[in-house]
């Protein structure tokens, strides 16, 4: 990392907090993963429920992210409450974010909106998901009818959440036979309560036949986007990890391809790349490596390791090309301090890629509000904003004061 001192963000720097529908709006009854926590056996420890009643005080929401001192709020639309049954698009869901998204412009935020965080409707998943080639159709149609309602209060877009998502449930998967035996009773309870022998989550479907319709799925929805209403840069999201070969022989290289498949060639069509990076992953000559002895460990059971921002950025830039956005980063941890000094550093990671001449356009953090963490509950906390999952009282942290303040200050 180049060393310097802090310095202005470029004009035009989003400083932002995320969050998305299914994690903190609440009874997502239509959608996949709703029917995944609910089966029994399943994976989830708990189901979501109410999450944090997002979906009814959005309004507070964002007020708290403006008034820390953000410009952007990144959040997500549920295609499971637009399009709750197969070509039924409901209006009043519709209207209820065309609300959700004035609300930001009142508030100064540029709402940067995901099209698709992880979950579906249900009727898509019994049907098979993005196992059936016309589910590229079915997307891009949900895209296509959401732009033209939205589109022009859309200051950015992405179509999916860590479109290469698939592949690194996979590399867990075969890091835990367990939760590969669990992910397939599930699966089959959700067939069961279906009636349907298709069912297919997105999050557990398998990467050789959902991937390339994902593939053609993004193509398409970026394609329905540009059409309608609004004038939005479209990027595609990835989950990365800074992949760290360690020793002669080190196979990082073909880690790196099972992670990220054919979407660092995809996103080079896209307007720009989210970055979304918590951590690293070490590599040796016989695979993946653990954390170092002695590391400091996160709420989430990965190591402390917030330099690994700086080395995904590079990764994008070198093997992406395209403009960069810093869509996802923080850490799970119950000690406030930790996190400021997480952020901190992460921030110095941007700093220094930026001296070096590299394109980076946003710092938001995941997450404005402690929120529901898929199959892990509400056991672990991102947020810079206190949630009473009982009350629903927010009440923000130290470090979501610390993290406004830099963002008010203008300086990375």
């Amino acid at each position: 990392m180049v060393d310097v001192a802090p310095r202005p963000a470029p004009e035009n720097f989003l400083w932002g907090t995320a969050i998305s529908a299914h994690q903190s709006e609440g009874n997502n009854v239509n959608s996949d993963a709703w029917l995944c926590e609910n089966v029994t056996p399943t994976l989830y420890r708990e189901p979501s429920r109410d999450a944090c009643d997002s979906y009814h005080r959005y309004e507070e929401d964002i007020a708290i992210a403006a008034g820390l001192g953000f410009n952007c709020h990144r959040l997500g639309i549920e295609w499971a409450r637009i399009e709750p049954e197969e070509g039924k698009f409901s209006v009043a869901e519709l209207d209820h974010y065309t609300r959700v998204l004035e609300a930001c412009h009142r508030r100064g935020l540029k709402p940067m909106v995901t099209f698709n965080h992880f979950t579906v409707p249900r009727w898509f998943a019994a049907r098979g998901g993005f196992k059936v080639a016309d589910g590229a159709d079915l997307f891009a149609r949900f895209a296509e009818k959401s732009t033209e309602r939205l589109g022009d209060l859309i200051s950015y877009a992405s179509t999916f959440n860590e479109a290469n998502i698939q592949r690194l449930v996979a590399l867990l998967r075969m890091a835990d036979a367990r939760a590969s035996g669990g992910m397939d009773a599930m699966l089959a309870a959700c067939r069961k309560a279906t009636g349907s022998a298709h069912f297919s989550s997105l999050l557990f479907a398998p990467v050789a036949t959902s991937e390339p319709i994902m593939v053609d799925a993004h193509e398409k929805a970026m394609a329905a986007m540009k059409a309608g209403p609004g004038d939005f840069p479209v990027g595609l999201t990835l989950t990365m990890q800074d992949v760290q070969g360690v020793g002669e022989g080190h196979k990082a290289e073909a880690l790196i391809d099972m992670l990220y498949g054919p979407w660092l060639e995809t996103a080079k069509n896209a307007d720009f790349v989210g970055v979304q990076t918590y951590s690293r992953v070490l590599v040796g000559a016989k695979g993946r490596l653990p954390p170092p002895e002695g590391a400091e460990m996160t709420g989430a059971h990965y190591e402390f390791y917030p330099q690994a921002l700086g080395g995904t950025i590079r990764f994008a830039h070198e093997r992406i090309g395209r403009p960069i956005y810093v869509t996802e980063n923080g850490v799970c941890t119950d000690d406030d301090t930790r996190r400021i000094a997480y952020l901190d550093a992460a921030l110095a990671e941007v700093r220094g890629c930026l001296a070096e001449g590299i394109d980076v356009h946003s710092y938001i953090c995941w997450s404005l509000l402690d929120n529901f963490e898929w199959t892990r509950g509400y056991g672990e906390r991102f947020g810079l904003v206190h949630v009473d999952y009982e009350t629903f009282e927010r009440t923000p942290k130290p470090s979501a004061h610390w993290l406004g303040e830099r963002a008010r200050s203008g300086l990375i």
